[in-house]
């Protein structure tokens, strides 16, 4: 007589996947192509999107699911600060950086005014600040 096997050996059991999925809307192809391999050297984290405007990204949140967007505060169309505001509507569980050449501290009001989380100089963008961003927003 074959002897059944314990439940837990034919269910598999879901655990919810630990990668952070991050959009990046950046205008400029050189950047999104940087802002990739950052986002990429970071344990856990992996690229859904890399688009050009907030349109979109907004049109792809849907089918890309991201949990962070990394987003350009100048973009044709659709600036970043307006898509990060319409983004936190829809989405509140989206946690949204703006990024720019600008310097931090020309952003301050902006950033709580339009629900991003953060605001970061393209200079001083790279893996260490991310996750570290991510860490103190998300609580993981």
């Amino acid at each position: 007589m074959i002897e059944p096997k314990p439940v837990e050996e034919v269910i598999a059991v879901a655990e919810p996947d630990p990668r952070v999925r991050v959009l990046i809307v950046d205008d400029q192809r050189p950047f999104r192509a940087a802002a990739t391999a950052v986002v990429e050297s970071i344990d856990g984290f992996e690229v859904v999107d890399a688009v050009e405007t907030a349109e979109q990204a907004i049109d792809g949140i849907e089918r890309t699911g991201p949990e962070l967007v990394l987003m350009d505060l100048n973009l044709p169309g659709m600036d970043g600060v307006t898509a990060s505001r319409l983004l936190r509507e829809r989405y509140p569980e989206i946690m949204v950086v703006l990024l720019s050449s600008y310097d931090e501290a020309e952003f301050t009001d902006l950033i709580s005014d339009c629900g991003a989380s953060a605001y970061v100089p393209k200079a001083s963008f790279g893996p260490e600040r991310l996750e570290t961003l991510w860490r103190e927003r998300s609580g993981r």
